[in-house]
């Protein structure tokens, strides 16, 4: 286990150390977690070697590979070795292993470092070293490490402290928040450039050799402020970097100024945060933000959403600026927004969708993970649902092992899903429509207004960013096709000719170019663009077809709705198949909570074509207004194309009540006076004394319905109304006996006070830590010196003391301290007021009464 800041050489010393001590014809792998990492680390450390790239030091990433039988050092991404191993357990040819940047927690990393533990334990000559930038190296050297138990032992871990130069901190927060419910706000980007461009100034004009490095959370940020430095650093090189600008242009990005060029302005991502280093950078401005992978389980998507960077990345940045000299941090927030960031990122292991991982980890021959020593157990929830898209696909059985179309999408270069779509689709449209749409939908091209067509022409005409890779990627994929070429593979899809067999692999159903010139699109051509996209898109997202139900609106076959952005070219299109879709709010969302970044249009027909399981007729059950109604709804998914009412089965409405509990709360149920009243003593005797009073807050509740609501839920079910169904007798089943027996005892209704009345007790509602209240007459409690106590004198009541007229005059829960003090200031107000009744001047010895003073006198 290595550990050394970024920027002090180990991705380039380390892997030709280990090269040399290999014996002849081994290679050494080096893995970096982005391509731009990897073909700049694989560049500078061919320079440091005097060869050739390709020669003994090479790369690989996704449709590039320069390396040839001479290579000793081979880059390339996690991803990449990932389908090496699967393809070879044993890495034949591999000597030693090195996978850098490790603390990133990158999900193919991870899975990495597990199954190449396994490769060490059958290949005892396979050398595997982990690095990492961070201080968490520790614990990957325990997990590097040999042995169990007593028996453990970690990996050597070897040190390499920074020799970081003096580093100015610098706080600059803007006037407002970084973010709104829209996303990052444009006030918060002209702040950072603004911040930039006078910071840089004032560095360059002290020396003119300083370059500047500024973070920002993802590429629309990026492009936002490089247009405004533009305008506001004249006379400066503004070089955007990150992963969807040109290889050529993220290799001037990280490359090193030349004598003569002006200064430098480096807007990036996360790109150089750490994985490589851009020389000449003295200053670092940081926006303090970061974009992370979450999947929304709710509304089924998975996307990057933008978060605080973590207190280890903002170091990382900021010792960018002091690798060669003194050197500055603006960062363009505060120090509290610092100090409540997270210490480390978040594993993408922990919060990203599974379902390529749990292909990965069946192909492997290690379901779910189990006996893999990671360095997080993944989330079984995610994991379940992985499993269950995989077996959607038919790539895994009903125990998680993989089968054999499961290892063919395995082997593919793209997600499943996308697999699927790739050699379904090119059964269906062709296996050049199909390769085209899986390699547009999987690159880095933006579809602008949402239109998979329009971007799609953009990458024919050579008008689009990316399009020569897109092209190449087409002409991989279709490859791949023709080799895998088969019929059937999901049943009902036909050809959109309306032929009864398969297309030919060979077929072409969209015009495309095969020298990479500009093909011409005529009016036919886009209608058949856009009606094969959206048929390819359909067999990887058969979930998100989507039907318009209002304006930019669309109801999505999984039940969630998603809008359109303004000004889409898909306006108006009745149906389309969704390739991306994220949550979002404000105007952008039309109000759905969530937005379409990439569709094409489809018919109703080739929706139901590709649709497979979805399509079909259900009981549709559902808890609405207090009583359950069913219906019997023929649709595609959550699309219904016809509804007819029917009478609800009983299994089926008990889980229509269950499942709208759960969605919206027990206030959808009646609780009565008595039931409330059972419901807070319960609580607060939980609360203070804990087992074997029942946890009685909703969560809990919600939780344990079958345990104290089963008779209620066959009622409603059965369709009793939920206003009739009273729930003092089911929160009686959860009573512990024999402990119940106490329950008046520790937390009595009502409580006896020295006038001879009573007075409820009124418990606070269950998830409060306030006290139980008492409101009384003052004047029923003369005398009264201690205050009692509920749940085995652990808790003391709060009495509120009442005027005549039933206004509070006081609160207090010692009432020994309120008769020898405040008392004296509430009897000198209220006497006059209240003349009738009594004001002793000692409370001590007057008689508790709830009487008038004449009334108490017997006249």
């Amino acid at each position: 286990m290595v550990q050394a800041p970024p920027g002090t050489g180990k991705t380039t010393l380390v892997p030709p150390l280990l090269a040399n001590q290999q014996a002849p014809g081994l290679r050494t792998l080096v893995t970096q977690p982005r391509r731009v990492a990897v073909r700049s680390a694989a560049r500078r450390l061919a320079q440091l070697d005097g060869s050739r790239l390709g020669e003994r030091v090479g790369y690989s990433v996704r449709g590039e590979h320069h390396a040839g039988p001479q290579t000793q050092v081979e880059f390339l991404t996690p991803g990449l070795l990932l389908r090496r191993l699967l393809a070879d357990p044993e890495l034949t040819g591999v000597g030693a292993v090195v996978v850098d940047e490790v603390h990133e927690r990158q999900l193919d990393t991870d899975l990495l470092i597990g199954l190449l533990m396994e490769v060490r334990e059958l290949r005892e000559d396979l050398s595997l070293v982990a690095m990492s930038a961070t201080l968490d190296a520790p614990r990957f050297a325990a997990l590097l490490g040999t042995g169990s138990g007593s028996d453990a032992r970690p990996a050597p871990l070897v040190d390499s402290p920074s020799a970081l130069h003096p580093l100015q901190v610098i706080w600059a927060p803007g006037s407002g928040p970084r973010q709104d419910d829209r996303g990052v706000r444009r006030e918060f980007l002209h702040h950072v450039a603004a911040t930039a461009a006078l910071h840089h100034g004032r560095a360059v004009a002290a020396n003119p050799s300083t370059d500047a490095l500024v973070f920002l959370p993802g590429a629309r940020e990026v492009n936002a402020v490089v247009s405004e430095l533009r305008s506001l650093a004249p006379g400066t090189e503004i070089l955007p970097l990150h992963g969807q600008i040109p290889a050529q242009e993220q290799d001037r990005a990280v490359s090193g100024r030349q004598a003569g060029e002006p200064a430098r302005i480096i807007v990036s991502t996360a790109l150089a945060e750490s994985s490589l280093t851009v020389p000449g950078v003295r200053l670092v401005i940081d926006a303090g933000l970061s974009r992370e992978p979450r999947k929304d389980a709710a509304r089924g998507m998975q996307g990057l959403v933008t978060v605080s960077a973590s207190r280890a990345a903002a170091q990382q940045r900021a010792g960018r600026a002091a690798r060669l000299g003194p050197g500055t941090v603006v960062r363009c927030y505060d120090e509290r927004t610092f100090a409540a960031a997270p210490e480390h990122i978040t594993p993408e292991l922990l919060a990203a969708d599974l379902t390529q991982a749990a292909l990965t980890l069946a192909a492997w021959g290690t379901p779910r993970g189990e006996g893999l020593r990671l360095p997080d157990a993944p989330p079984a929830a995610s994991l379940r649902e992985a499993e269950a898209t995989l077996r959607s696909l038919r790539a895994v059985d009903d125990a998680g092992r993989i089968t054999s179309f499961g290892q063919l999408l395995a082997s593919l270069p793209v997600e499943p899903r996308w697999g699927r779509a790739l050699l379904s689709g090119a059964a269906w449209v062709g296996a050049q429509a199909a390769a085209e749409t899986v390699a547009l939908a999987t690159s880095d091209v933006r579809a602008d207004g949402a239109d998979l067509a329009a971007a799609l022409r953009d990458v024919r005409s050579g008008r689009a960013r990316g399009a020569e890779a897109v092209r190449r990627e087409t002409q991989r994929l279709k490859r791949l096709a023709r080799e895998h070429a088969r019929g059937g593979m999901v049943p009902g899809t036909t050809r959109t000719d309306g032929g009864s067999g398969p297309a030919s692999t060979d077929g072409d159903s969209v015009p495309a170019s095969t020298d990479g010139d500009p093909v011409p699109v005529s009016a036919a051509d886009r209608q058949a663009t856009a009606g094969t996209l959206g048929a390819v898109v359909a067999l990887a997202w058969p979930e998100r077809i989507a039907r318009r139900v209002a304006d930019q609106s669309y109801l999505l076959a999984s039940g969630t709705r998603a809008a359109l952005p303004p000004g889409s070219g898909l306006s108006g299109q009745e149906w389309i198949a969704i390739a991306d879709v994220a949550r979002a709010a404000g105007r952008v969302a039309a109000g759905t909570g969530a937005v379409i970044r990439s569709a094409a249009a489809l018919t109703e027909e080739e929706a139901r074509r590709a649709a497979g399981p979805l399509m079909g007729q259900r009981i549709v059950a559902r808890f609405e207004d207090g009583r359950v109604r069913a219906r019997n709804v023929s649709g595609l998914g959550a699309i219904e194309f016809s509804s007819t009412p029917v009478k609800p089965s009983a299994a089926a409405g008990r889980v229509a009540v269950a499942a709208a509990l759960r969605a919206d709360g027990l206030g959808l149920l009646h609780f009565g006076e008595n039931a409330g009243a059972l419901r807070r003593r319960l609580a607060f005797l939980h609360r203070e004394l804990g087992q074997p009073w029942p946890d009685v807050s909703e969560a809990a509740l919600l939780d344990r319905l079958d345990d104290w609501l089963g008779p209620e839920l066959e009622r409603l079910a059965a369709g009793t109304p939920a206003h009739k169904v009273d729930l003092l007798d089911p929160l009686r089943r959860l009573l512990p006996w024999p402990a119940a027996a106490r329950l008046e005892e520790l937390a009595p209704q009502r409580l006896s006070v020295p006038s001879g009345n009573t007075a409820a007790i009124e418990y606070p509602e269950p998830g409060s830590d306030g006290p139980p209240v008492v409101s009384v007459k003052l004047q029923e409690c003369f005398g009264w010196a201690s205050t009692p106590r509920l749940a085995d004198g652990r808790a003391p009541i709060l009495f509120h003391l009442l005027s005549p007229a039933r206004r509070p005059l006081a609160v207090t829960e010692d009432l020994a301290s309120f008769w020898s003090g405040p008392y004296q200031q509430v009897r000198s107000e209220m006497r006059g007021r209240y003349p009738k009744h009594p004001w002793p001047e000692d409370p001590w010895t007057a008689t508790s009464t709830h009487l008038t003073k004449n009334r108490l006198a017997g006249r």
